[in-house]
């Protein structure tokens, strides 16, 4: 779920700002993204899957703490979002850091420029949340579960997340 949108990832009790990284998992990094360490979804599982790259959030200076994880596949004319779920220690009332899974959702729209697919990004929302992610991130539902982030929310979330990319 998305919290709130940041620049970077925001410390909940101090308001504090920190610059991230967005780099692939390592299978070293597999090691600690577990159920029993509280992760929901089945990591091992995505990273095995071919098509699939499974990027990791961390905070600059510090790339063995994980905040968050994206699976993403390149399709032939966007980015397909397979999975989003920030770290056990993020999520919930007691979140150490907000503005991970946006981030991340971010990342996956640049990377839909990068590959020539001018921002655009699908993904399968949870009915509950179809709402949520029209309001936070501007995506379009276009029916059943399908959510896609056009061109134009796609550029004004890498213009929250990477304002000195451009």
């Amino acid at each position: 779920m998305i919290d709130k949108l940041t620049n970077s990832i925001e410390n909940v009790v101090t308001g504090d700002s920190f610059a991230t990284d967005i780099t692939l998992i390592t299978s070293a990094d597999l090691a600690k993204i577990v159920r029993k360490n509280n992760w929901q979804f089945d990591w091992k599982l995505e990273f095995k899957q071919p098509q699939r790259d499974v990027y990791k959030l961390t905070i600059v200076n510090n790339q063995f703490v994980i905040q968050g994880l994206i699976s993403l596949e390149i399709k032939s004319d966007h980015v397909y979002m397979h999975l989003v779920e920030s770290a056990p220690f993020n999520k919930g009332k007691t979140k150490v850091y907000a503005g991970v899974p946006g981030n991340l959702v971010a990342f996956a729209c640049k990377l839909a420029f990068q590959r020539g697919h001018e921002g655009n990004v699908s993904f399968f929302s949870k009915t509950k949340l179809i709402q949520h992610y029209i309001d936070t991130l501007g995506a379009i539902h276009i029916g059943g579960r399908i959510m896609i982030i056009d061109t134009t929310a796609a550029l004004k979330l890498i213009n929250k997340y990477f304002p000195n990319e451009k």
